[in-house]
Formats: C-alpha cells, sequence, structure tokens
C-alpha cells in the first residue's frame, strides 16, 4: 500500500526514513555512510531543504528535514 501524499508548504518539517529490504544491511562500511552523505548535501541544495538531524543505522537510517519552498511541480 501506497503512502499518503505530504503536504506540503515552506517551513515545514518531515521526519524521513528508509529501511533496507528484509532489514539488510544498507551501508556496508564508513565509505558507503560518506557516499550516502555526499549524496544527501547535494539533495538538500538541489531541493532546497534544510537538515536538521540524522542518524545512519546498518539498515536503516532516519532524517528530520524542512522544506524551505515547495515543490512547483518542477
Amino acid at each position: 500500500m501506497a503512502r499518503a501524499i505530504r503536504i506540503e508548504y515552506p517551513g515545514a518539517f518531515y521526519h524521513v526514513t528508509c529501511r533496507g529490504n528484509e532489514r539488510r544491511l544498507i551501508f556496508q562500511d564508513d565509505v558507503d555512510r560518506y557516499k550516502f552523505l555526499d549524496i544527501l548535501g547535494a539533495s538538500l541544495k538541489n531541493f532546497d531543504v534544510s537538515l536538521h538531524g540524522y542518524v545512519l543505522m546498518n539498515n536503516h537510517f532516519h532524517l528530520i528535514v524542512e522544506t524551505n519552498d515547495t515543490n512547483k511541480g518542477e
């Protein structure tokens, strides 16, 4: 079942999480974690989102993000 559509507005906070299939590892080592953080940093700039906190576990991660602007259908 798909999740409900998120309501978007500037200044909205979201708890974003992702877990590996069948709780498998998504990060094998620190190299994977640093690569993820590099991609995350670029994505935050690209989508104009602020990161307020994060946790990287072996098989999942959590992000607390804030939208600075809404997605204008771009």
